[in-house]
This record gives C-alpha cells, structure tokens and sequence, in this order.
C-alpha cells in the first residue's frame, strides 16, 4: 500500500466523523493562534524598546547636576546646577571611549507665532549634541559653532512643536517669539516619538546654548558655565561600564570631592535601562509564549484520546485489512497520517487566527504587535509534532491488534 493509499483512507475516516475530527482539531486551533498572537506581542513590546533606544541615541551615557544639602536637608536631584561647559569639555578630551560630549540647559515657555502660541520645552545645546542624540535634520540645517559664538536668535523645531504653530505650512525662515524674544527658524528635526518614561520627544525647541543662557533661560549667578545635563556618546565598541566609571573618576577629581563624599551629580547609562526593558520585555513574550504553549499540550492529548476512541470503533476493520494482507506497518501509517492531517488542519487554521488576532489585538487596544514569519513556521511545525507525539500510541496499538481477535471484536 502506498503513502498516498493511506493519506485517501485516513482523509475519509476523518470526513465520516467530521464534527469529532473538528472538536479535535479545537485544542491545537486555540494553541497555535494563542502562541502566535503571544508571541507577536511580546515581539511587538522588544520592538518598541528598541525604537526607544534608538530614539534616544546609542550608548549614551548622561550627565545630571547632583543634589545639595540645606540645613542637613538634601534637596534632590538637579536643585544645584554642579555641572560645567568646561566639565564637557573634560570628558570629551581625557576620556577616550567618549566620541561626542555635549552640555545643554532646559526650560520652558511659551513660544507664539502670529496669533497662535504653544507651551514646550526649551533646549540649549551645543553642535555636538545632535551628534551624541543621534538626532538627524529632515530639513533646514543644526545648529553650528558660530551660533553659539555670536549667541545668534536661530531655532530648531520638534515636529510636534511645528505642527502646532505652523499646521501644514512651511516653518522654515519664518519667525517666532520665546519669551518675547524673535527667533528664526532655520530647522526642522526628525521625529523621535515617546520615550521610555512616555515622555514626546518631538514636543521641543532647540537653541544655541550661548542664546539660552544669555537671552531666554538665563545663567546661573554662582557660575556662569554652569549647565543642567551633559548627553556623552561613547564610541562603537568600548565597554559602556568601563567608560562611567572613568567619567565618574574624572568628575570627582575636577569637584575635588574627598573619597568619603558623595556625587555631586548624577550619572545614567540609558542603554543600560532600556537593555534591562528588553529583556523584561524578552521574558514576557517567553512567558506568554509558554502559557499559549499549553493549549497545545492539551489539544495533543484530545488528538491521542480520540485516536484511541478511533481505534477501538474500527477494531474490526483492522482485523479486515490485516487479514487481507495489509502489514502492521500500513495500519501505524493510516492511524499516524489521521493523526497528522488533524494537526495540521488545525495548525492552518490556527495561524489563520493568530494573526487575525494579532491584528485585531493592535487595532483595539492600539498595542503594537509583530508577527514574525520564524513563529509562523515554528507553529506550524510544532502542530505536526504534536500530531506525530500523541499519534504515535494509539497508532501503534492498533498496528499491534491479532487479526483472529479483532474479527471477533463486538
């Protein structure tokens, strides 16, 4: 008997009874559109830790100004600017891991253009701190050293700024109003999207630093050079704890702290935090991946319960076929190949509404999902294992049944 004889007599055996082969078919459907729909959850949370770490620039390392003590009272981070240019400045050309280290101050105002006005975020930075932001310009250029030689009015703007003072039109050249003081525009930067903290990274504005401190956000009395953070970029390829650790000697050593005094600023290494997010993010989707899995499991145990089922009902067939001439090698094919087909049957099916699922997932609960073909391919072969694994006994027994008994099976 041949491979396709078989694959004909177990296809009609299944079509007699087909709402018992569909009812079988029901646990490996649910798990396998459980897994995939898992899976592309988890996978679509990895992908969103990755846009945000990308969106906030690759190894980078920030500076913060530290906190003071009043009165025995620690105020807390940032209440005392203890960070300078010149400390950027330091760091950039004693560090060797540091490819770019660029200081910034922040504020907000309220920046108006014609009739129309928006609250964001003001940013003083330096040329370098594209660079160590990984922030490319869609359109107009950064801004340059001469900017901040001459503390020139020029302004970058977050698209999310943009829209809401221009709308559809072009920004470019046109001037707008920070603090009642005329900037132009001279460009447009990419978008970035949230952060890791749900923070909108395009809501923005960027200024030459020299401007800032000069004619919107102001200088701080006690010393002039004085800024709020330092964005560091640390070179492709160099150890990322290596390099804090010797910023963090550098800073010490500049603030001439003593070995019992605490920082007087603070550093955070972002690609550290976020790898801790996608890893988070890892386990979860495994985890996920392995609650689905068990619908699997369950659904091969209902394939071997009906196969069994099967195999007792058609006793005396088997004892027909193996009385005239078919070998025990013919029945464990048949009742395998049933066994197959039902998994497989339900492992299309159940691709089919994983990724519906998926889809319906994203479109509902606006929560990115991403289907990868590899879980497709996975599902679908792990389905035929589990046909394969619990057809395996009952075909068995039924190639090992006495033709003279079951002739005479009632």
């Amino acid at each position: 008997m041949s491979v396709w004889q078989s694959v004909r007599i177990a296809g009609r055996a299944l079509r007699v009874n087909k709402l018992r082969s569909a009812l079988t078919m029901l646990g490996i459907i649910i798990g396998v559109s459980a897994v995939i729909a898992m899976v592309g959850v988890g996978a679509g949370a990895q992908a969103r830790v990755a846009e945000q770490i990308q969106s906030l620039g690759s190894n980078l390392i920030i500076v913060l100004s530290g906190s003071t003590t009043s009165g025995g009272v620690r105020l807390g981070i940032s209440s005392q600017l203890t960070i300078t240019e010149d400390d950027a400045t330091a760091i950039a050309r004693e560090v060797q891991a540091v490819q770019v280290a660029a200081p910034s101050v922040r504020g907000g105002a309220q920046v108006v253009y014609g009739n129309l006005n928006w609250s964001t975020g003001i940013q003083g930075v330096t040329a370098d701190y594209f660079e160590a932001r990984e922030w490319p310009i869609t359109d107009g250029r950064p801004i340059l050293p001469e900017d901040l030689d001459g503390a020139t009015k020029v302004a970058l703007l977050g698209q999310t700024t943009a829209l809401n003072l221009f709308g559809e039109s072009e920004p470019l050249g046109q001037i707008i109003r920070i603090k009642k003081v005329p900037f132009t525009v001279i460009g447009l930067l990419s978008r970035k999207g949230q952060n890791s903290w749900g923070q909108d990274q395009d809501d923005i504005i960027l200024i030459p630093l020299s401007t800032a401190k000069k004619k919107v956000l102001g200088a701080s009395q006690a010393n002039p050079r004085s800024v709020g953070s330092i964005s560091i970029k640390i070179r492709p390829g160099e150890d990322m704890a290596e390099a804090e650790d010797q910023i963090r000697g550098l800073l010490r050593q500049r603030h001439r702290l003593q070995p019992f005094q605490d920082d007087d600023f603070w550093l955070r290494n972002l690609s550290e935090v976020l790898q801790t997010q996608e890893e988070s993010s890892r386990v979860m989707t495994y985890l996920l991946a392995a609650i689905a899995s068990v619908s699997l499991l369950v659904g091969g145990i209902g394939i071997m319960n009906i196969m069994l089922v099967s195999v007792t009902e058609r006793t005396r067939e088997i004892g027909l076929r193996m009385a005239v001439g078919a070998r025990r090698r013919h029945i464990l094919l048949q009742f395998l190949i049933e066994a197959v087909t039902l998994s497989l049957i339900g492992g299309i099916v159940g691709i089919a509404l994983g990724v519906g699922g998926s889809e319906l997932i994203s479109y509902f609960a606006q929560w990115r999902t991403l289907v990868a073909p590899a879980s497709i391919v996975l599902a679908f072969g792990f389905a035929a294992g589990i046909g394969i694994f619990f057809g395996f006994y009952p075909a068995r027994k039924a190639s090992r049944l006495d033709p003279i008994e079951a002739l005479r099976y009632e």
